[in-house]
This record gives C-alpha cells, structure tokens and sequence, in this order.
C-alpha cells in the first residue's frame, strides 16, 4: 500500500492493486473566501496543489467521506469528468450523498450504508462526530472508511472527526494497521474543534498500540489551526514521534 497525501485531505491511494482518490478539493491557492472569525483570515485553500488537477484526473475509483467543500469541490468535479472514467467513474459514499454527487454529471454513485467489496476490496463504512454540541449537529454526517484487501494491511480512513466513541468502535472492530486521521485542529470563533487536535492523536495512539498513524488536513484551510511542526513537538513531547508520520504535500508513505 502506498498512500500520497495531495493536500489537505486529499489523498491518492495504491491499494489493492487500484488507484483510489479521497476526498478531492483542487480549487486554487486562494480561490475561496476564508472562514470567518478565526486568526488566520488568509483566503482558502493557503497552500497550492503539488501536482496538476490532470494528472490526479483519472483514477481507478473515488471515495468521498462527506461532501465538505474542502473534501469536494466543484474543480475536482469538472477535472474528474474530463478524465479517463468521465462520467462512469465509480464513486463509493456515504448513505444521502448519492444525490448532489450525481447532480456534477455522474453516473456510477454508490453509497455505502455498512460494506460493501469492490474488486477484491472489501469497504466499511464507519461512524464519525464532526465536532460537538450544536457545531456538532450543523456539520452534519460525516463518515469514515475501513478498507481490507488480501496481502494488504487493514487501512481506517477516519474522516473528519474528534476523537470519540465512533472512533473507537472502529478501531476496536476493524484493528487497522495503518489509520489516517485529520489532525488539523479545525475551529471557527466559537465552539470546540471539529476535527482531532494533538490530544486526540495523541489519545488514539495510546488507546490502540498497533496501529501506525498518518496525519493530515494540516495547514491548507485557514481554520485549521494545528501545525504539522506543533503536532511533531507535542507527539515528541509525548514519547509518541515514532507512532505518528506528517507527510508533506505531495508526499508518499509506503506500508
């Protein structure tokens, strides 16, 4: 398994001998208005893509945990429409979503309630908390995804959530070897965060010793505001740097 982090939560997966694309958002360094009444009033996305939206055009499959803009935009859509699946590109979501996927021109939208196997593949649905209390409630369902595969290790894709009980239950049920979490911090003005801070990672790590960490969806919106040089420091102050990698854009993380 290789897994190459685009940006922010974006990310291309060799897996099971397909190329899978997570959560794409290709809009331009800058093109969308910041979230408001955070420090950072910088316009969003802040980082540019590391590749072209071409060449990240025509996987084999993709995989949407929620339809965010930051993880589903309408450049991504038109990229993928023009690319080698057009409009048959098979797209696995979660339960509701099939609807405004299809709206983008779409045809081969498959929403998973529980599992369902692709080639080979074997895909579960996961349940996430995309923040708490009534900020909770208005970022809606979000959802997450185990993935298995003969000769693979077991990968949890855990979406946008805090560290809670769905996360948990998925780590506990599906003992992933390799678990990817959004570690960004994400807060607006008022309200907890959104999405795993240090303290989350650094809970999941003590709560399952076994499975190896990738961290992303860092310092590519405008409210996240975890860093990858904080989370290394606190992750290091913890005795934990061996268990969390930080990839760069563009990076690649084999397993």
């Amino acid at each position: 398994m290789k897994i190459t982090l685009i940006r922010n939560a974006t990310l291309w997966l060799e897996y099971g001998g397909l190329n899978w694309l997570v959560d794409p958002s290709f809009a331009d360094q800058g093109s969308t208005p910041a979230i408001p009444h955070v420090p950072d009033s910088r316009p969003n996305p802040l980082v540019p893509l590391p590749a072209t939206a071409e060449s990240l055009s025509s996987p084999d499959i993709l995989l949407l945990t929620h339809l965010h803009p930051d993880h589903w935009d309408e450049p991504a859509a038109k990229a993928l429409l023009a690319g080698r699946g057009g409009s048959e590109l098979p797209i696995l979501a979660q339960p509701g979503d099939r609807e405004r996927i299809a709206s983008f021109g779409f045809s081969d939208v498959t929403e998973i309630e529980k599992t369902l196997t692709y080639r080979d593949v074997t895909i579960t649905r996961t349940s996430g908390q995309h923040g708490i209390g009534e900020i909770g409630q208005k970022m809606g369902r979000v959802s997450g995804f185990v993935l298995r595969a003969r000769n693979e290790p077991t990968l949890y894709i855990a979406g946008d959530t805090i560290w809670c009980d769905d996360a948990v239950q998925a780590l506990d049920t599906h003992r992933p070897d390799v678990t990817v979490v959004n570690a960004g911090g994400a807060q607006f003005g008022e309200g907890d965060p959104i999405i795993m801070t240090p303290e989350d990672v650094a809970s999941l790590c003590r709560h399952n010793a076994d499975t190896a960490i990738v961290a992303v969806h860092l310092e590519a919106i405008n409210h996240c505001q975890t860093t990858r040089e904080t989370l290394a420091s606190e992750m290091k102050q913890q005795g934990l740097q061996d268990r969390v990698r930080i990839p760069a854009d563009g990076e690649t993380l084999a397993f």
